[in-house]
């Protein structure tokens, strides 16, 4: 199925404020227009450092730019399409501080 990005100008925001990820978030549009994901474990296939949240949460982190920048996105898979919500974006070390807060489960500033 194909996936529709819930927010994609969250990601152009991001990216007018960190100039440097402008590169990186290219090439994670352009696999993604491409993608084809049948179920979770099919993002890993686009996107190898891909992990999948546990707790039943229907999250994703994406590891973006070669693990300077994650993603956090909510998943669900429909009937014709999969919808991928923007839940965060951020450096490496933002990602760290999130896990340590134990907040990567819950945050949704998008």
């Amino acid at each position: 199925m194909k996936v529709h990005l819930i927010r994609k100008e969250t990601i152009e925001h991001f990216v007018q404020k960190n100039a440097r990820s402008k590169p990186s978030f290219e090439e994670y549009l352009e696999k993604l227009k491409n993608a084809d994901w049948e179920k979770p474990t099919d993002m890993n296939d686009t996107f190898g450092a891909t992990d999948l949240l546990g707790k039943s949460s229907n999250r994703a982190v994406f590891n973006i730019g070669g693990n300077t920048y994650r993603m956090i996105c909510k998943y669900a898979f429909g009937d014709r399409q999969v919808h991928l919500f923007i839940c965060w974006i951020g450096t490496h070390a933002n990602y760290d501080r999130l896990c340590a807060e134990q907040l990567q489960f819950t945050i949704s500033d998008f």
